[in-house]
């Protein structure tokens, strides 16, 4: 395997460079989406930080899908922006990804710091990634489009949740496997950069599996997609797809 000497950080191997770069241009996309999204885009706030971690994760992909699906070309144009159908499932896609891939995350860290079994490890990412996005970022953060109440969200939260993250996981897990199971060993480990490469590929690829069951869901209205929430109406969002059905 080629290595490259850069200065302060001694030989690297080619896929480390390629990472260095490519976590550069995250930390950028991260920086420009923050900024527009919560100082130039009419979004519902919780989208809003779906909008950051995803970028987090997804790094410049994220930036043009958001360009391309809810970043509003002019003044006023919010609402007519965001409501062709394929965005509205993007959005949907958003919110589940942003909120189970931190849960996955944050499970795959744990578990690689303390050298536990892969199956242990794939377990526990599935339990804690459907636990945060079911708890935290379906029900918790969205209740006010349930009446305020945090258990009518659950209970409605819980099936459109389930199904999302089920997609997503079947493009995450076949890639975390692949590049886990043997062919580096340092994909398994936290404190090596192609461990957050893998990650971010992982994650990269869930979105898109996960996109067609989102656009299943908006369109039965089981989710919400993207919205518009305007400062002079703060009190109230605008939706651009119907609220989640009973």
């Amino acid at each position: 395997m080629s290595n490259y000497a850069l200065p302060g950080l001694g030989p690297l191997a080619w896929i480390d460079v390629v990472l260095l770069v490519w976590f550069a241009m995250a930390a950028v996309s991260v920086v420009y989406i923050a900024w527009d999204v919560f100082t130039k885009t009419p979004e519902n706030t919780v989208i809003k930080w779906a909008w950051v971690l995803t970028t987090l994760y997804m790094g410049p992909i994220a930036v043009a899908l958001y360009v391309l699906a809810d970043k509003e070309p002019r003044p006023g144009e919010h609402e007519r922006f965001i409501a062709p159908m394929w965005k509205q499932a993007l959005g949907s896609t958003l919110h589940c990804v942003a909120g189970d891939a931190t849960g996955v995350i944050i499970a795959a860290t744990i578990t690689g710091l303390l050298g536990l079994p892969m199956w242990f490890d794939m377990a526990a990412e599935y339990v804690l990634g459907f636990v945060f996005g079911f708890f935290i970022f379906q029900a918790l953060f969205m209740k006010d489009m349930f009446g305020g109440s945090y258990t009518t969200a659950l209970k409605r939260s819980f099936l459109p949740e389930w199904l999302s993250m089920n997609t997503m996981m079947a493009g995450m897990f076949p890639v975390m496997v692949y590049f886990m199971m043997g062919r580096d060993m340092r994909a398994m480990d936290p404190r090596e950069l192609l461990y957050w490469g893998v990650m971010s590929l992982a994650i990269s690829v869930g979105f898109f599996t996960a996109y067609p069951m989102n656009w299943w869901l908006v369109s039965k209205n089981l989710k919400h997609g993207l919205m518009t929430v305007r400062a002079e109406s703060s009190t109230h969002a605008t939706h651009a797809t119907p609220a989640p059905a009973s």
